[in-house]
């Protein structure tokens, strides 16, 4: 593990680790920390002297952070400035309460909220589009701080009806998102997003930027020309060709010089079974190149036909449409109306599906933004360093507003 202390930084030979969040303990002299890594620091901090006479600090590291915003650790700072922020997965927590919202003459939305009803509220908003939400999505939040509203987008998971493509625009979504606010009854509100989350999420707090209090953003799609050629017309193949041959090979030869639109023909097939083969093979292609290890428990997510219709429909659905946007670089050239709402941005550094081009063009437009690139992820928000940058997101977004009610 590089951990980006000067060369002449004297280590102690003790350490012990875990799994996941190693826990290290080291002997730095003279506070020569090299100023590339930001290290969460752990109680208590204690000084010992040498055999030298020079005196050094014991430090507890929790965890490295892989950012690429960093600043260096004072040893001289206020304790305070070392508070540690919980970077573990919550508990799960069932619902308390759910429902249906008629949003449109014909689609409903499933919706449902766990944590503190009396909490500050934060609205999950689930990638694909089509891919739904699941109970796994309420772990990255506090349930005791924090009031967690999931919904199902138009088209997916439980809301009706099933991969239904029509009245279904990144617009209408906007609307809905502002629909289930008011039927909540909720005057703002946190946004979390990853993946097309994170565009729908950005186009929302566009839309509505003083509805938003906070944001935690993962996996950055902006929903151009370049990042769909990138995953749907060969450049991820490059990298996947073993995954990508069955994605391929189901389009004949003289229909591949666009995939997009040779899928789409599929997918709206009027037989069914040619549907759910289009369906299957769009989405293992998605979720075969999800993280940066396999996993096979996400894989077999493209055997359930009824998932893979929606999540293939969907997706193809908007992005044969350019997401509904006036232009490729719409949402980079919104930024402005943003730019005061304090925002983290998670991104693995290997992300296949939303590479990191994109993630790096919004931090440039958006400097003000935190930007976290988590060093051995792909894409998946599942991944260890990936939740444990966006439970600690949402850890500073509960801080600053505990801090701002003292």
């Amino acid at each position: 593990m590089r951990l980006g202390f000067s060369p002449n930084t004297l280590l102690s030979p003790s350490f012990s680790s875990s799994l996941l969040l190693p826990s290290l303990v080291f002997t730095l002299s003279n506070s020569q920390l090299f100023p590339h890594s930001r290290l969460h620091l752990q109680h208590p901090l204690s000084l010992k002297t040498n055999s030298s006479g020079r005196k050094s600090a014991i430090i507890r590291v929790h965890k490295v952070d892989h950012s690429i915003e960093s600043t260096p650790v004072n040893l001289m700072a206020p304790e305070q400035e070392f508070t540690e922020v919980n970077r573990n997965l919550y508990p799960n927590v069932e619902p308390y309460s759910t429902g249906f919202l008629k949003v449109s003459d014909i689609h409903t939305l499933y919706w449902e909220q766990s944590g503190n009803p009396n909490g500050h509220p934060v609205v999950f908003i689930h990638g694909g589009p089509g891919g739904g939400t699941g109970p796994s999505n309420r772990k990255f939040f506090d349930p005791e701080f924090y009031r967690i509203i999931l919904f199902d987008q138009r088209g997916a998971g439980k809301s009706t009806p099933h991969a239904c493509l029509e009245q279904n625009t990144t617009w209408d979504l906007i609307d809905d998102i502002e629909k289930l606010r008011e039927h909540l009854q909720i005057p703002e509100w946190q946004v979390f997003g990853g993946s097309w989350g994170s565009t729908l999420g950005l186009a929302y707090s566009q839309s509505h930027p003083d509805k938003v209090t906070g944001m935690v953003l993962r996996g950055i799609f902006l929903l151009r020309k370049k990042e769909i050629d990138w995953f749907y017309e060969g450049g991820a193949a490059a990298i996947f060709p073993d995954a990508w041959e069955s994605f391929r090979d189901l389009i004949p030869e003289n229909e591949r010089g666009c995939f997009v639109d040779a899928y789409k023909k599929r997918l709206n097939s009027d037989d069914v079974e040619t549907q759910y083969a289009a369906a299957r093979a769009w989405t293992k292609w998605e979720m075969m190149t999800a993280h940066l290890l396999p996993n096979e428990e996400n894989i077999k997510r493209g055997d359930d036909d009824k998932f893979s219709l929606a999540f293939a429909r969907i997706e193809n659905h908007y992005f044969v449409n350019k997401g509904f946007l006036p232009s490729d670089s719409y949402l980079l050239d919104n930024v402005d109306k943003i730019r005061h709402i304090n925002t983290t941005i998670v991104q693995g550094r290997y992300d296949v599906c939303c590479p990191m081009m994109s993630a790096w063009d919004l931090h440039k437009a958006w400097p003000e933004a935190d930007f976290k690139v988590v060093a051995d992820a792909g894409h998946s928000a599942n991944e260890p360093g990936i939740a444990a940058e966006l439970v600690a997101a949402n850890e500073k977004l509960k801080n600053i507003i505990k801090n701002k009610g003292n």
